[in-house]
């Protein structure tokens, strides 16, 4: 099973059907809260479709395509950080997360973000990651700048978000950019 420690508090653990329930009562709780950024609540509406999220993210880290791992903070279950795409023939991967409102402002997504970068780096040996940001979702952004991604691109029209067609800014990382501390 894949477990990566990201400090004493917080480890990213490979999403298995063990959070299936609990994943859900999470995302259930923060559902006002996710709405204003995530187009795949209204089709959450049950453990059952959080078991069949997961049943496909095996599926896709069974094929190097993909990896979505829970966030643990002090054993405690607070969000999901994923490569959403593995492309191995770009040497590239695409980071995709979310964490409860409550943990917000923690430094909590920063330190997964970065341990995550590295795994792609370093163990994956990835060429470049890429987070895809609403232009308005500032707190996502601030993240992109504390971890020194650059600004590639505004796709417009990129998706419909609580019924408002939003932009998307894509930022990127390249190996060479980064530091692996």
């Amino acid at each position: 099973m894949f477990i990566k420690t990201v400090d004493s508090e917080i480890n990213l653990v490979l999403l298995d059907q063990s959070y299936s329930e609990p994943l859900f009562l999470l995302i259930d709780h923060n559902r006002k809260y996710l709405s204003e950024w995530m187009t795949w609540l209204n089709t959450t509406t049950s453990s059952k479709d959080v078991s069949e999220f997961i049943r496909s993210c095996l599926v896709g880290y069974a094929s190097n395509s993909e990896l979505a791992c829970a966030i643990e903070y002090k054993d405690e279950l607070v969000g999901v950080i994923t490569f959403n795409k593995i492309i191995s023939n770009l040497k590239k991967v695409l980071v995709g997360y979310w964490l409860s409102e409550d943990m917000q402002g923690k430094g909590i997504m920063t330190k997964c973000c970065r341990t995550m970068i590295q795994y792609a780096f370093s163990n994956l040996g990835m060429q470049k990651v890429e987070i895809h940001v609403a232009t308005n979702n500032e707190p996502s952004i601030a993240i992109c700048k504390r971890l020194g991604f650059h600004l590639e691109g505004t796709i417009r029209n990129s998706e419909k978000l609580n019924g408002v067609i939003v932009d998307y800014h894509y930022y990127g990382l390249m190996s060479s950019e980064y530091s692996l501390e």
